[in-house]
């Protein structure tokens, strides 16, 4: 059974979901699922694939029904994380297991570097962090081109130079940045000027999310076990580069799930993933830390 609850902070109404009895039947903990700019309906199926456990979600500050009150619209890590302590403080349940993905990842690390009792085992799966490249430059270019595309033409147009850059394979070269604009009918994305200008995803802000760099040293000095996380299928692509980094900076190897970037999802959201193989491995990495 799933519950739905607000937590009420000075800044925002933060609503998330507890699937599951608290405390936990099972005497594990919570094992909690945050995303970035991705909110809770983002992880229905892979939740679903743990009905033996209390899985928490949520909607970060600003995203699907957590509403701000502070009138800011920037999406930073530092304040996120905050906010996912709350979460967590409310529970009254103990430190949480916790898989987090993309944006969700790079929240989920800012977390465990201000709060290490917050979480037992983090799963960080495929975090955008970009100063960890080694063309980070050239990797900021690529996204500031995806930030003009969108601020001049709108969604469509944004979202179509958004999944050129993700899926080019490598360091970002001059070949990449002579390409034609990219046309969104290839995608299938409307051509036609949508007028918005505030998608988290394609405008400045998030930009804090893609500009972070990890506390290496509390990371290392916390008990958390950290595991960084990328897909089989994401190759050589920016979210794989920015995870085989981060990984080499904790001195560990990437542990490698399936599927791709979003490889826990079905197909509800775009081009599905493997839920069920992306759960048993899961389930595998976060039962050899017990």
């Amino acid at each position: 059974m799933k519950t739905t609850h607000v937590l009420e902070i000075a800044a925002v109404d933060l609503v998330y979901d507890v699937r599951g009895p608290l405390p936990t039947a099972d005497g594990l903990p919570p094992l909690m699922m945050i995303g970035q700019p991705m909110d809770a309906t983002g992880f229905r199926a892979l939740a679903d694939r743990f009905p033996d456990r209390t899985v928490v979600t949520y909607d970060p500050r600003g995203l699907g029904r957590s509403k701000r009150k502070d009138d800011r619209i920037d999406h930073t890590p530092s304040t996120q994380a905050e906010d996912v302590h709350e979460v967590i403080a409310a529970l009254g349940a103990g430190p949480v297991e916790m898989f987090a993905s993309s944006g969700g990842a790079v929240t989920a690390l800012a977390l465990v570097a201000a709060h290490p009792g917050d979480v037992t085992t983090l799963v960080a799966h495929e975090p955008p962090m970009l100063p960890l490249l080694p063309d980070a430059a050239a990797a900021e270019r690529a996204f500031a081109e995806v930030r003009d595309a969108y601020q001049a033409k709108g969604f469509g147009a944004g979202m179509a130079a958004f999944l050129v850059m993700t899926s080019w394979q490598g360091e970002f070269t001059e070949d990449y940045f002579a390409q034609p604009a990219a046309d969104p009918a290839m995608f299938g994305m409307p051509t036609e000027d949508d007028g918005s200008r505030d998608d988290p995803l394609l405008s400045d802000r998030s930009r804090a999310v893609s500009g972070y760099h990890p506390d290496i040293a509390a990371l290392a000095a916390a008990p958390t076990r950290v595991v960084i996380a990328v897909g089989e299928e994401t190759g050589n692509t920016l979210t794989a580069r920015t995870s085989h980094a981060a990984a080499a900076l904790l001195g560990q190897q990437a542990t490698v799930f399936p599927s791709h970037h979003g490889g826990f999802m079905d197909g509800e959201f775009g081009y599905p993933g493997q839920p069920d193989a992306f759960a048993r491995t899961l389930r595998e990495v976060l039962s050899a830390a017990r």
